[in-house]
């Protein structure tokens, strides 16, 4: 391996970018895979876990990885594309060692003074072998008094006691909350499939609401009724209501209807209507996959009125690309739909400019009877990435975009076809 650097903490690894001798990018580092032996002895690594195209994740032998620097991790290219499959003597560092509470020996013996802590980070060197193995364990002692954060050491493997075997302490999440924290939803819903049973259970319980509602919104239906199941029926139900209305709705339609009634019941009024109605519609029709919350202004906004609406990060691109100005009441559904403006337009406009004088006056809109079919055909005919869906009143409905049209004309079970095509190592 050469220009290698003398040690690479773990953490700071996760989500860096894997290329191949011609400089192009195969996949991204995920976690890492040692094998333990003891107390005494750093584990050998045996490889990292790397997502390639598609979510899948494979293994990446060391012996395949010819450099770590700048931030990049490089390959000789010839990787095996079988999913990953963890096995009984492998340990994931990213997955299981963080936040394990480990004792460490200050003085390197027994019978000296002894600090305890959580672990927060974990180095792997390159020996004379030309393996690499752990060498250094981060670890940071609980807060103290008035202390935000308590102390950290840096020790040597051989002085930590905890991690070579589990003594059926509950393990933390904090560091690795952290981990899925700075990764996209669909990157951090692999990472949690991937988790073993009893670490998911910890992690999905220290997870914000908010953020568990993104992460289930890219997990395979099976994932997402099993962790709801784990959850006691109020906690279930806030994380519902953090959810998109149409993702909420396909998920609560996957429970038992016993189950499904009890957590609307506990749901915010407005945010129950909101999924009993989508759920009132025949699957796979504009109505039954449009987002009842798009973009909707007043016939007296201004263009500087859209532009900030549309600046909410929590909007998907597809949902900030069309503005609807409707009459009021301006909660779906909504008065008479005057029209929608393209954010391309609003950006050659004036700010004072009213948003009802940009509309685009030649765009249909569609019925919530509107088969799948039909949804395509519209937004391809045009160009669209949303389009409004309106009753026989003309009252706005929701919207219609790319993404709801692709979650459901991609084939059933496709966020976990990728994570079930072939397993092993070869």
């Amino acid at each position: 391996m050469s220009s290698a650097p003398s040690r690479v903490y773990v953490a700071r690894l996760v989500g860096l970018p894997i290329f191949d001798p011609q400089g192009d990018q195969v996949g991204k580092v995920r976690d890492l895979v040692v094998a333990m032996r003891s107390e005494a002895t750093p584990p050998r690594v045996l490889g990292l876990v790397s997502e390639v195209p598609g979510r899948r994740r494979i293994f990446v032998p060391m012996t395949r990885v010819t450099n770590i620097d700048r931030g990049q991790v490089y390959t000789t290219g010839l990787l095996n594309m079988r999913r990953f499959e963890q096995r009984s003597t492998e340990t994931l560092v990213i997955g299981e060692m963080l936040d394990r509470r480990v004792t460490v020996l200050v003085d390197g013996t027994t019978t000296g003074e002894t600090v305890a802590g959580t672990v927060y980070d974990v180095a792997m060197e390159q020996g004379r072998t030309r393996d690499w193995v752990l060498s250094r364990v981060a670890v940071q002692e609980p807060a103290k008094a008035l202390r935000r954060r308590g102390q950290t050491h840096v020790a040597e493997w051989r002085d930590v006691r905890g991690l070579a075997q589990s003594d059926g302490e509950a393990q933390g999440a904090t560091h690795l909350l952290h981990a899925l924290n700075e990764m996209r939803p669909a990157d951090a819903a692999t990472m949690l499939h991937d988790l073993p049973l009893e670490r998911r259970t910890a992690v999905v319980a220290a997870l914000d609401d908010d953020r568990l509602a993104d992460v289930l919104e890219e997990m395979p239906e099976e994932d997402q009724v099993a962790i709801l199941g784990h959850m006691d029926s109020e906690r279930a139900a806030d994380v519902l209501e953090e959810m998109s209305a149409d993702d909420a709705a396909d998920l609560i339609a996957d429970l038992p209807p016993e189950t499904a009634e009890i957590l609307l019941d506990l749901m915010e009024p407005e945010e129950a209507e909101d999924v009993r109605r989508l759920m009132s519609y025949v699957e796979d029709t504009a109505g039954a996959m449009m987002t009842p919350e798009p973009v909707i202004l007043g016939t007296d906004a201004t263009v500087a009125d859209a532009l900030a609406h549309v600046r909410n990060p929590d909007l998907t691109p597809s949902l900030a690309a069309l503005v609807y100005v409707c009459r009021p009441p301006l909660e779906t559904p909504t008065g008479r739909l005057i029209g929608v403006a393209h954010i391309q337009r609003l950006l050659r406009e004036p700010p004072s400019t009213l948003v009802a004088g940009a509309l685009d006056e030649s765009l249909e809109s569609l019925r919530p009877q509107a088969t799948i079919t039909e949804v395509a055909l519209h937004l391809a005919t045009y160009n669209l990435v949303a389009a409004p869906v309106v009753d026989e009143n003309g009252h706005l409905l929701g919207a219609v975009t790319v993404d709801d049209l692709l979650d459901h004309m991609l084939p059933p079970g496709w966020r976990d076809r990728a994570l079930t095509e072939g397993t092993g190592r070869g």
